[in-house]
Order: C-alpha cells, then structure tokens, then sequence
C-alpha cells in the first residue's frame, strides 16, 4: 500500500484521541484556558457527568472574532509569546485542545472583550454550523455538547454519567486547590456539588476541597533549595486514607501525576504509618521554567524534571521536617474508654499492692527493715491475676501466653519455641474467617445504633455508598442517603461492636472508588468484608488480659488462614529454642 496523506477530518480526530479521552479531559483543557485567561471567577456546568453537556464559563479577558477563528486551529496558541517551549508560565499551550474537542463534539465558543462587541462560533464534529454576534457579559463561555456522539467506537467505553461526573468534579477540585485566588463553582444536572471563594490561602483552600478535618490534622510545609519553592500541607501520620487518591501534586500551578513526586512521599511517610495505607498531602512545587519539561504528554499530566534527585531530596526532607517539628501530634484524641482505663490505672498504683506470702522467720525480718536492701519487694507493676491454672503448653502449636510487649504483640511459650503474635493482625484475620462464615449463613448480624452516626463525605463517595447499600446490608451496615455529601449510619456488623463507624465508611468509600469497577460481586465482598475486619479488630496498643491472649491463641489455631493478615502480613513468628539457645551462645 502506497503512503498517502491522511483527511484533515480524520487527522482531528486521531489529535482529540491525544488529548480528549474522556469528559474530564475536555473539561480540563476548558478550565485550563479560563484560568490562562486572568479569570477571577470560573463557573462550571455540566450534565450527564459531562458527556452531553459540559460548559464553562469565566470573566477573563475574552477573545475578539479573529481570534476565536484562529483558535478552533490546530497548533494556533496566544501562550507562547517569544516561542521559547522550554519557559512554558502558563497551563495551556499545545493549541490542539479546542480544535480536538470540536471534532468529537457540538463546540460553542462565545466570548467578548472588555468594551467590544461579543461574537459566537459554533462548530459540529468539524463543521462550521454558526458565526456571528452575541450578547453575553464580558468574558467567555464554552459549551460542548453530545461529546463523542457521531464517533460510536469511542462513546461506548466511556464509563457510567456517575463515573464520568465523579473524574470531572476530581479535574474541578485540583484545579481550583492550584489557584485560590479564583472562585470556582460546579453545577450537575441543576445540583450545586462545589463552590469555593477567591482570597483563600493555599492551606483554607486545600482543607475546603478534602477534609475540613485536615486543617487541624496537618502540618504546613516549607522549605526552598537552589531556587526550588516548596509549600502545600501534609497530614499527620496518623491522618491517612485507604487510597492514595487524596495526594495532589503541583508543579508551577499545574495538577500532575508524577510518580517521582508519588514515591517521595511514600520514602516520606516510610515506617511512620502502615504500608497499605497513604498520607493525605497537597505540595505545591515552583521551579524555574526552564527545570522543568512541560511537554511531555499530551493532557501536560505529566513533567520532567532537570535535576530529578533535588526534587525528591527537597520533598523527603521538607515532609520529614515538618512532621518531626509536630512532635507527638496525632490525629485524634484517645478513645473515652483509654483514658478512662488510664485513670483506673493511676488510681490502682496508688494502692500498695497485697504482700506476697513468704517463708516464716526470714520475711518478717526483710519487711520490716528499713533498709533499702537487695530483699526490699520490688516497684509495683501493672498485674492480671490468674485464678486459673494455666494450660498445658504441649497440647498447643502457638503455645501459652506468657505476656505481653509494646501493648501489641503476645508472647507465647510453645513446647518447641517462643512465638510472637501480632494481636492486630491476628484478630483482623478472625474477624474477617468470622464474617465470612457469617455470610455463608445468610447475613451477618447488625447492631443498631442508638444514635445514628452521620458522615459527610463527597458527592461521588456518597453515591457509590448508595449503589452498594443492599450489599453492605448484607454484612450488617445498614446506610442511608443523608442530603447530597453525607451518609446516615444506622446500623453496623455485631462482630465489629461499636467501633468507628466514620471511619469505617470512609475508608469503605475510598475502596469502591479504587476496587468498584474492575472487581467481580463476589472480590468486592471480599474486600468489604477485609476493610471491616480490620476497623473491627484488636489494635496495636490495647492491652490484653492473659485470658484475653489465651483465647487469641487457641482461636488463631482453629481458623483456616489464620498464618497471614487480610493484607498478607504474617501474624506471628516462632523462634525455635535452638535459635534462641544460640543467642546466648549455649
């Protein structure tokens, strides 16, 4: 086959592939523009999760009719003004986006400067429908309507109006976290979903789009190395999710997904909270222009930089050091029922424990003599009696309890060695086998709420909650729709007992938004069933009676799987006595 030029038709569409693969893709290009222009207010509307209808509208410096002609061109561009692409200062720049867009879509582009008349070009799937004068306020306003409607191939793999909505309302928010200087607001099919002011500073602004609570779990970061600009916020170590979708990255004002960024803050975050979990951060990083490549993908979703090992190094240590400078700050205050066992605690070691019975003749001389000698009774020490004999280490293969270290793992003495328990690990695994066997039986068993619990989370969050009730019923929590960002927790899984159900259905929506779309009915209810065992679960620093640790014990023996955590842990490990008796050099 001879080589032969391609039709314009067909080269715009294969360009919109490049750049426009979904609805949130348009939709950022569009807000990008608007932003590029000097807007302070940027309002967004949209419909069907943007496939039939995205709009955007702002008050930035407009555009004059030539100049909207030229814009619907591919590669014309008002961002490159002395045509140097190594010092891009804005968001846009490549020129595809509005040609690309209009090739797939019903583009309407309406604009007008400041004290001239305003002008409309409409242009469908390519082709010129309208040219002429329009009366708006100064500014401009875009509207792409049915996008991917006469390009079936591509239509059919966009995902559901709720997935599609929720990936839009994800572009808004990183947008309108880079810039709080601009007023953003987000309309969905006639439902306000955000609205934020201008004049925020940076860490308001972060907090009003995540979690209101992140302002007071959080430290600021700053920190600038050779003409690198570091700032943002970062939560405490304590303050994580289930997801790492709440890490927003910023290069010179520009939302990215880089995976340098991404492993610095997980090498940040190292052995400060747990692996399956991810810290909530927003950085923002300024660097020259000329440090930083722009225009290496298409959607500028991506960046590379000049001195990549300065930007990781800058990140690390600016993290690091904000989160050592927080000293013994955690997230949330101890339970109730800790402090109340504390109390106890100091109220018990106020008490001279009873004297331990000893050999007539020598122990009323000892106790008695005021001496501070080698025979004095030691300090009194926190003690659990045991009325009970203890069995037999022999009739068990994780051995006898023995005690407790750090308030988190159970030593035990086995017949061929000493064994270390992971409690939280361990009874994760119970509980999950024990949720399990429960929904082999029908349902698991709920336990009502006297007060019902409300959470607020996103829009998004709350509508997969939504969709997945009847399932989550099944696993005895029982969630209703509570107006447009909250859910009403009525009931949760008696195997769990009270626990924290704001956390629970948190984390359960950070999960459907990773796991929802691409696992099976039943690898969902698996990893529902894994996300409540483990809020359900003993936790590393509770400390447990020698009964409590017996029973531990004697449960992991009988439960299948019992060896790992739910997320592939080991629960406990054994020292064999040759082992041991080596380390003493016997």
């Amino acid at each position: 086959m001879s080589i032969r030029r391609l039709p314009s038709h067909l080269v715009n569409r294969i360009a919109a592939g490049e750049v426009v693969e979904r609805p949130a893709s348009a939709l950022k290009e569009l807000v990008e523009n608007a932003i590029d222009s000097g807007a302070t207010r940027i309002a967004v509307v949209l419909a069907a999760g943007g496939v039939e209808r995205i709009e955007v509208a702002d008050d930035g410096c407009g555009m004059a009719p030539d100049e909207i002609a030229l814009a619907l061109e591919r590669h014309a561009t008002s961002k490159l003004p002395d045509e140097d692409i190594d010092r891009v200062a804005t968001l846009g720049f490549r020129g595809e986006a509005l040609p690309s867009i209009a090739s797939v879509a019903r583009l309407t582009i309406e604009s007008r400067p400041a004290g001239a008349e305003g002008w409309a070009r409409t242009v469908d799937n390519g082709v010129l429908e309208r040219d002429g004068p329009a009366a708006l306020p100064p500014g401009t306003r875009v509207v792409a309507e049915a996008l991917f409607a006469q390009v079936p191939a591509r239509r059919k793999f966009l995902r559901s109006a709720r997935a599609e909505y929720a990936a839009c309302l994800d572009v808004v928010r990183r947008l309108a976290m880079a810039r709080p200087d601009i007023a953003f607001s987000l309309e969905h099919d006639g439902r306000r979903a955000l609205s934020v002011a201008a004049a925020e500073g940076r860490p308001a602004r972060v907090a009003a789009l995540t979690d209101r609570a992140l302002a007071d779990h959080s430290v600021a970061i700053d920190l600038e190395r050779e003409g690198h600009v570091l700032g943002g916020v970062a939560g405490l170590p304590t303050f994580h999710r289930g997801v790492a979708d709440h890490q927003y990255l910023f290069v010179n004002g520009r939302p990215v997904r880089d995976r340098l960024l991404i492993g610095a803050i997980r090498g940040a975050y190292a052995e400060m909270m747990p692996r399956d979990r991810h810290a909530v951060v927003a950085l923002f990083l300024d660097v020259p222009p000329s440090e930083v490549d722009v225009n290496v993908h298409p959607a500028k979703t991506e960046v590379r930089f000049r001195d990549p090992a300065l930007v990781r190094g800058m990140i690390v240590s600016g993290l690091r050091r904000a989160l050592d400078a927080a000293g013994h700050r955690v997230a949330q205050p101890a339970p109730a029922e800790i402090a109340a066992l504390w109390s106890r605690e100091e109220a018990a070691a106020a008490v001279a424990p009873p004297a331990p019975p000893v050999p007539a003749g020598e122990g009323a001389m000892r106790l008695h003599d005021p001496r501070p000698t080698f025979f004095h009774a030691p300090p009194a020490a926190r003690s659990v009696p045991d009325w009970a004999p203890p069995p037999v280490r022999a009739d068990f293969p994780l051995g006898v309890a023995r005690g407790q270290v750090a308030k988190t793992y159970i030593v035990a003495e086995a017949e061929d060695g000493l064994v270390l328990v992971d409690q939280h690990a361990a009874h994760e695994r119970l509980v999950l086998e024990r949720m399990r066997a429960a929904l082999a039986g029908g349902r698991v068993a709920s336990q009502a709420l006297l007060i019902p619990e409300v959470v607020e989370l996103d829009e998004p969050a709350c509508d997969r909650l939504e969709a997945r009730a009847a399932e989550l019923a099944e696993f005895g929590l029982e969630l209703e729709r509570f107006g447009a960002r909250a859910m009403l927790v009525r009931a949760t899984p008696a195997l769990l007992g009270s626990g924290d159900p704001r956390g629970l259905v948190t984390d359960l929506a950070d999960e459907l938004a990773a796991y929802d779309e691409a696992l099976s009915l039943r690898e969902r209810l698996d990893a529902i069933a894994g996300t409540m065992a483990c809020h359900g679960s003993v936790r590393a620093g509770r400390v447990l009676s020698a009964a409590e640790m017996n029973a531990l014990l004697r449960e992991m023996e009988a439960t299948p799987h019992s060896g790992q955590c739910n997320h592939g842990r080991p629960t406990w490990v054994k020292l064999d006595l040759t082992v041991v008796a080596k380390l003493f050099g016997r």
